[in-house]
């Protein structure tokens, strides 16, 4: 009888800390809101900078006197300039910490903007916009992994998309003024969120795995203890954080060419493959010239730019909300199937057009794609890459790997937006059917290769893809 009572008392014991540390991981604490509001502050940046080519082209080419080509560089090199961005993007973030990778972003990111703000030429127009894109470098890296880190598993997909939701604010932002306001005016309001992230970073904590890295474990667990709540039980988590350290702290330092071992392989191919499917479905080229693509359509620029920023918001809040309810792989199925879809629409409008039948209705067949392929873009794609790539390197190589991600990511987006103009000039309706036929294979590779993370903990998510050619 006394050991069937000791048996009771015990499972009741592990139970009450079992429910406690459920708790404890389900805690949204005030400092993890804020601390993710701070760092999307870049995510905004970010947004009014890819906003900003399509909204000032006509004052950009009408007051400098830029033809098509030279406009096609000043657009493609923030992509250009995110590239050299991505290279060092883990590097720094490593060594000077994540809210120091931010401040030492957004540095470039205000002389770019009062670069193009006070342009003469396109020399310093083309300087401002290649600062801006490296700070989009820096950022695209350091803020979904920032976010990843400070977060509770099981809210940590949400608040990562808030990074994409930022993103379409900016753009959506820009978009609407744009319309209205000056280029040089539009340049110099984009100093402002630049100045609020300064500013409020001073008041956040760093992220905690990454001072678990540094062996700075009393630093490490005051973080955890900020960020969950002074009542939480945060012991389970650092030893979590310090027992993966640990683990990886046994074998030899991080570098570019451990990435191509055979236990990583699964891991490279869905971040890089995902990262490419994300640019070469076109999103680069039809977010920075979507002025371009309505006027191609027979659809006015202005009235479609203001659709967009109308639809942008509810679309990337509709992705936040499913990324936890849906998960990330049925989420990432269904916005690319949308992207397909567009694609397939803009393609038979810009032919029907070419063709001279239906042209009354192919600038509405026109709008419809567009504000569709955004949309879909914005819900899932846009984001989920960035959130899935936080998520599935160990911190061993995370440096490493985010940086090779983020550079095949932006690589590539420059490609296609400094292309863009020029393929949409040689065949409107063939540029999207390549963009479909990209889509479409983008479908049967996530089908096939893309796991679930949505509720599992960084730990558990990186140790089954590590382990999964084992």
């Amino acid at each position: 009888m006394t050991i069937s009572e000791n048996q009771r008392n015990l499972e009741a014991g592990l139970l009450l800390n079992k429910n406690r540390n459920d708790i404890n991981e389900c805690r949204i604490t005030a400092v993890v809101l804020f601390s993710t509001f701070v760092s999307v502050c870049g995510s905004f940046c970010f947004g009014c900078a890819a906003g900003y080519s399509s909204v000032a082209q006509t004052g950009i080419t009408a007051d400098l006197g830029l033809s098509v080509a030279q406009y096609s560089m000043f657009g493609s090199l923030m992509t250009f300039g995110a590239m050299f961005g991505a290279i060092f993007s883990g590097q720094v973030s490593d060594l000077i910490g994540r809210k120091g990778t931010m401040w030492f972003a957004q540095v470039f990111c205000i002389a770019g903007w009062l670069a193009i703000a006070f342009a003469k030429d396109t020399i310093w127009l083309d300087a401002g916009r290649f600062s801006n894109g490296f700070a989009v470098g820096l950022f695209s890296y350091v803020i979904p992994v920032y976010i990843a880190e400070i977060t509770p598993k099981h809210v940590r997909g949400a608040f990562v998309f808030a990074n994409q939701l930022m993103q379409s604010c900016g753009v959506s932002l820009y978009y609407v003024i744009g319309n209205f306001v000056h280029w040089r005016n539009l340049a110099l309001i984009g100093l402002i969120p630049c100045a609020v992230q300064v500013v409020t970073l001073f008041f956040i904590p760093e992220s905690p795995r990454l001072l678990g890295k540094w062996g700075r474990e009393k630093e490490c667990k005051a973080s955890l203890q900020l960020l969950r709540g002074d009542e939480a039980d945060v012991s389970e988590e650092a030893n979590a954080i310090k027992e993966t350290n640990v683990l990886f702290d046994q074998g030899p330092k991080s570098r570019i060419m451990d990435l191509f071992q055979r236990r990583y392989a699964p891991s490279l191919v869905i971040g890089v493959g995902l990262m490419l499917l994300q640019q070469l479905s076109g999103s680069s080229g039809v977010m920075f010239y979507v002025g371009s693509v309505f006027d191609k359509g027979g659809f006015p620029s202005n009235i479609g730019s203001m659709i967009l920023a109308v639809i942008m918001i509810p679309k990337a809040l509709l992705g936040l909300i499913l990324v936890e309810k849906m998960g990330r792989r049925p989420l990432l199925l269904a916005s690319t199937c949308g992207m397909c879809i567009s694609c397939l629409l803009l393609a038979f409008s810009f032919s029907f057009r070419s063709y001279g039948i239906l042209v009354e209705v192919t600038p509405i067949f026109t709008c419809i794609g567009v504000v569709g392929f955004i949309s879909a873009f914005a819900v899932g794609m846009g984001g989920l890459p960035w959130i899935i790539m936080s998520e599935i390197f160990p911190m061993n190589v995370k440096v490493s790997a985010g940086t090779l991600v983020t550079l095949a990511n932006w690589s590539f987006s420059w490609i296609v937006s400094f292309a863009f103009n020029f393929m949409i000039e040689w065949n409107a309706s063939g540029t999207f059917l390549i963009f479909f036929s990209i889509c479409a294979a983008g479908i049967v590779f996530i089908y096939a290769m893309v796991p679930e993370t949505k509720g599992r903990t960084l730990e558990d998510i990186q140790a089954s893809l590590t382990d999964f050619l084992q």
